[in-house]
């Protein structure tokens, strides 16, 4: 039996239900007022739907990567209803601003070839900032937003990205998501708010607000995607198969009370938020993937839920089904999937989707009902208004990576930190000290500290993008003129300083290469650490991380410690809070273990015994 249909929403998740849910913020205010349904369309929606083939109805439900469209001509041969650019699927020309512009413009230009002239939904992961563009603000990842318990910030994070993103001409990100991670051995664990899902929701639903705008038809709104539904962030060790990591795209093993009390949550805010777009994961609940889960997908997502946008696979996600190409696509759509994301194989999935509504495998009810809810979208977001230009709008590159947008980024940082160690009061320090001694691998590098997902897909060190400002750089803009500022990678020549700064850490990785069995800091991070602290000196430790780390002996010889997580391209945020302009006012939205042997603590639960609380941040 379902439990869904012997216990009610309201024991399992505490939501109020969708017709009354009711989101607090920090002020204590209700939430906006629920956006218009997107079922109001559907007159218009079958007016056009009526109107199509089967082939212009799968060329809707077809979404191929550019790195895999090998002919453009696919879009108007095919009514290709979709493209992407996946993790490292650039323009030609390059990551230019222009370049991205000009890419889109290019592809959209191809639907009106077409018979109905349907335009196409592009999609980015733009997961903190436009990521994928040079010049763009690169904000904090979530793990970040999530220590500033500042909804209206993401709120206002996420409208300056769609503003970003919609200066290229793309309409859709990949984002936010609403994952709980519960072991942060999990390498996109960065890329949640918290392992509490009462935060999650409430920021997962102020990034739908902000990217969608006052409405779809904005034409400077965005569409959302919540992801990775459902449980992507609770799976378990050695469930992944394939090269696909420890933990990612493996199986979640809980009860159904537990996952939606941990993992559901921020689900139900998004949808009540009028999020347009879910993507499931690669990951699965009790052995059966997400992408063939109908019980999930179909009567939680879209019956229970209330959800009236569409569904969209993850990158090939559905290839992980079965080794038979064509079976994978017949369980997937029947199981709800509205929109499949393929790269490579976008021909063969539309041959044999065709053949299976033939053979009536796939039934033409359920093409009809993706497609509308496809249709459903675009009509809301305008991109059926033949007085509209689809085209992209470059008046709004003024703004793009603007000192503006900067401003809130740095704001975003600076409410992120959270001071974790003071011993001394350390912290602040004074900008007219003599001489400060800088070290770490992480203090110089511009890469290093927006982590992955910044213009290559896993991230890169080094000067990725322009515009932004290092730790480094930070400290010496803060400081008087009379202090002098010295560097060493290594931490070596501290000695006769006033003070050391060591920024350690990780390096940028995204899914699959993030994941890691041990979380202990990397040798050259506690040498640099060793090495400021034989010079005698206070010593504060800035960690940059995408997750809690195992500090061992650092802990002990930091005077202060910092976590600094994934600042992203405004390191002047950083030094706002080294030097007093801005005293700490994050709190940590993850548990921090002491040792690997707390890992993984129970499903939403805290650790037994951890070396800092969810909740913990110390201030001036």
């Amino acid at each position: 039996m379902n439990l869904f249909r012997t216990v009610s929403w309201v024991a399992l998740t505490g939501a109020a239900g969708l017709g009354c849910v009711l989101l607090m913020g920090s002020g204590g205010a209700a939430a906006p007022a629920q956006p218009k349904p997107l079922s109001d369309y559907d007159g218009q929606v079958r007016e056009l739907l009526a109107k199509m083939t089967l082939a212009e109805k799968i060329g809707q439900m077809t979404q191929p990567d550019i790195s895999a469209l090998k002919d453009p001509a696919d879009i108007e041969n095919l009514f290709l209803g979709s493209l992407l650019s996946g993790g490292n699927a650039d323009p030609k020309e390059g990551n230019s601003l222009a370049a991205w512009t000009n890419m889109y413009d290019d592809y959209q230009r191809h639907t009106q070839k077409t018979r109905l002239k349907i335009p196409i939904l592009y999609g980015v992961d733009a997961l903190h900032g436009h990521n994928n563009v040079l010049g763009a603000v690169i904000f904090p990842h979530n793990i970040g937003l999530g220590c500033t318990r500042d909804a209206a910030l993401v709120e206002k994070i996420a409208r300056i990205t769609a503003e970003e993103v919609r200066a290229t001409g793309i309409q859709w990100a990949f984002a936010p998501c609403v994952t709980v991670p519960q072991d942060p051995r999990w390498g996109r664990t960065y890329e949640g708010f918290s392992d509490d899902p009462e935060l999650v929701k409430e920021l997962g639903a102020a990034s739908v607000r902000g990217l969608q705008g006052k409405g779809l038809s904005d034409p400077l709104s965005v569409l959302a995607c919540a992801k990775h539904y459902l449980a992507d962030g609770g799976t378990s060790v050695g469930t992944s198969g394939g090269p696909w990591g420890l933990l990612n795209a493996g199986d979640t093993r809980v009860d159904e009370p537990t996952l939606r009390k941990v993992h559901m949550p921020g689900y139900v805010t998004t949808v009540a938020a009028g999020v347009g777009t879910v993507m499931p994961s690669y990951s699965g609940w009790n052995g059966l993937r997400m992408s063939a889960h109908k019980y999930l997908l179909t009567d939680v997502l879209k019956k229970e839920m209330g959800f009236q946008g569409f569904i969209i696979s993850d990158y090939n996600a559905i290839d992980m089904l079965d080794k038979d190409y064509k079976k994978t696509v017949e369980m997937s759509v029947n199981a709800g999937m509205d929109m499949v994301m393929i790269a490579g194989k976008h021909r063969e999935f539309v041959r044999d989707l065709t053949e299976l509504v033939g053979e009536g495998k796939v039934p033409m009810a359920r093409i009809d009902d993706a497609v509308t809810r496809i249709l459903r979208v675009k009509f809301a977001m305008g991109l059926m208004d033949p007085k509209r230009s689809q085209l992209a709008d470059r008046s709004l590159w003024k703004t793009f990576g603007s000192a503006e947008h900067r401003a809130v980024a740095r704001q975003a940082v600076r409410e992120s930190l959270v001071l974790l160690k003071n011993a001394g009061s350390t912290l602040p320090l004074s900008k007219s000290l003599k001489r400060i001694h800088v070290g770490g691998k992480n203090a110089d590098d511009l890469g290093n500290q927006c982590g992955g997902w910044t213009i290559d897909w896993q991230g890169k060190s080094g000067e990725v993008t322009p515009g932004g400002t290092t730790i480094l750089a930070a400290i010496k803009k803060a400081v008087s003129k009379e202090t002098q500022v010295t560097y060493s990678k290594d931490g070596s020549g501290a000695a006769g300083a006033d003070v050391g700064i060591v920024v350690v850490g990780e390096l940028p990785y995204a899914e699959g290469n993030g994941d890691r069995r041990d979380l202990a800091l990397a040798q050259e991070d506690q040498e640099a650490i060793r090495a400021m602290k034989q010079a005698g000196i206070p010593v504060v430790v800035v960690l940059v991380s995408g997750r809690p780390m195992i500090l061992g002996e650092a802990l002990t010889q930091a005077n202060a410690l910092v976590a600094a997580w994934l600042p992203g391209t405004e390191g002047q945020g950083v030094a706002d809070v080294l030097f007093g302009d801005y005293k700490p006012t994050g709190k940590l939205s993850f548990g921090w273990p002491k040792s690997m042997d707390q890992l993984p603590h129970p499903q939403g639960q805290p650790y037994a015994d951890p070396l800092f609380p969810r909740g913990y941040g110390l201030s001036y």
